[in-house]
């Protein structure tokens, strides 16, 4: 399974912030919108994410408070990103080694959504679940194996 494939039943809703906008305005909308992440764009271009990791950093480093600092102060520059068709697997490896609770999908340069590790968890059960069904289907319609007719 491809990221493409999560990205067509999710849609490509896209909640960015400039990294000038102050951090309280970031958080704001990240609670308004009941949202954990929020991607952080340039000149159109992908420069870093903020996520919950990085608000409950800026809290605890302000003694409680968000403060009045930007987004370019408190996001994580070295944001891993994904392209569409970056296989699941390989999307569930990275987001495990790099502790990545949502990563930006980009198409070249062009970004195209976000994939959290919900989605990614939500995908792989529902294939496997689209798995289960057709194997027990497969089992229940199989002939019976020869010498269990007359049993």
């Amino acid at each position: 399974m491809k990221v493409s494939e999560i990205l067509k039943v999710k849609g490509n809703i896209l909640f960015t912030v400039t990294p000038d906008s102050p951090m309280l305005d970031a958080v704001n909308a990240m609670a308004e919108k009941d949202i954990g992440s929020l991607v952080v764009m340039e000149g159109g271009n992908l420069i870093g994410m903020l996520t919950f990791r990085e608000v409950m950093a800026t809290i605890h480093a302000q003694g409680g408070a968000v403060g009045s600092g930007s987004v370019r102060q408190h996001m994580d520059k070295n944001a891993i990103t994904i392209s569409c068709d970056t296989e699941i697997n390989d999307v569930r490896r990275m987001m495990l080694e790099k502790h990545a609770r949502y990563v930006p999908v980009l198409d070249g340069n062009a970004l195209v959504g976000v994939i959290s590790f919900y989605d990614v968890a939500k995908a792989v059960l529902e294939a496997q679940s689209f798995e289960n069904k057709m194997l027990k289907s497969y089992i229940q319609s199989s002939p019976a194996m020869a010498g269990e007719e007359d049993s």
